[in-house]
């Protein structure tokens, strides 16, 4: 297989991986000539720990996903993602398509994913499968590309921190919460559905503080990270939630302006708690990416090698 082949993937890899989380407290009804009372802080507090809860104990859904990235980013377009997802333990099998996705002109037009005991697997296509004897599925393991990386931080991130990545719905209720600016926006329907809009915004600190997925951090690694993200251009993270009257997330959306331009991910969620099967592909279908990345490694040394005692004769 060709560098620019695994190049391909990793930047549907980089996409997803950016990606890579009770009805209203009204009160009694209004009387008649009253204007609608808005539910305090506490109320609307209340109703959203409650749907955590039951989000975070479903542990499964249904998912339909729209990730929006800035053209001026890599990878620059809409992808959709729909499949199951899983969390606690983390798991998913999604189908991708888009623009985003299709980053090279010979590109397939969707391509599976599984993600299953932190490691990820990309079905690459029958035509890249020729590169790769046959094999169609391409196997990463997060926690060892890290480690490859030398980067400590990013090690202890990833390794540590992969069963409470911010796709899950469960985890993105837990950010929204420590909002300091939670609000309740009003009853709307989603797909015909009945549904109380929330909303609020944090920012990067507040997010971090509020992400668990960043408690493997030392208080250096965290600060190195927050500058990090400061210095991109991200200010703030806005976060928006729909809830249905079974007190689940029917419609979650997640925003970050960056300096290439908006970040969007918007997820319609259905069938929580029905069990997510997620099996990974048979290993006589599956290459490794970090075995194929150490061959070329060495190819690479060899020639070097070669070259230099030609030279010397």
């Amino acid at each position: 297989m060709t560098m620019s082949t695994i190049r391909r993937v990793g930047v549907s890899v980089t996409a997803v991986a950016v990606l890579v989380g009770a009805a209203g407290c009204q009160g009694g009804e209004p009387k008649a000539g009253d204007a609608p009372k808005s539910p305090s802080r506490s109320d609307v507090t209340k109703v959203l720990t409650a749907t955590y809860k039951k989000t975070a104990e479903a542990k499964s859904a249904k998912v339909q996903m729209t990730l929006s990235m800035p053209a001026g980013a890599e990878g620059g377009g809409d992808m959709e993602m729909t499949g199951v997802m899983g969390w606690d333990p983390t798991m998913m099998d999604m189908t991708m398509k888009g623009e985003a996705f299709q980053s090279a002109p010979d590109s397939p037009e969707q391509m599976r994913m599984v993600w299953l005991d932190n490691v990820m697997y990309m079905d690459v296509g029958a035509e890249r499968a020729a590169e790769m004897d046959g094999k169609r599925w391409m196997k990463m393991d997060l926690g060892a590309i890290a480690e490859m990386s030398g980067d400590k931080a990013l090690q202890k991130q990833m390794t540590g921190g992969l069963e409470n990545m911010n796709q899950d719905p469960a985890q993105q209720l837990a950010i929204l919460l420590d909002s300091p600016n939670l609000k309740h926006v009003g009853a709307e329907k989603i797909d015909g559905v009945a549904t109380q809009h929330y909303k609020g915004s944090l920012t990067v600190a507040e997010m971090m503080d509020a992400n668990k997925a960043l408690d493997v951090l030392s208080d250096k690694e965290r600060k190195d990270l927050l500058a990090g993200v400061e210095k991109s251009g991200i200010e703030s993270y806005d976060i928006e939630v729909w809830v249905n009257e079974d007190g689940y997330p029917a419609r979650m959306d997640v925003g970050m302006d960056t300096p290439q331009g908006a970040v969007k991910m918007v997820a319609d969620y259905s069938d929580y708690g029905a069990k997510a099967s997620v099996q990974a592909p048979p290993a006589s279908e599956t290459v490794d990416l970090m075995e194929m990345l150490k061959g070329l490694g060495e190819d690479a040394g060899a020639g070097d090698a070669e070259g230099t005692d030609a030279a010397a004769s």
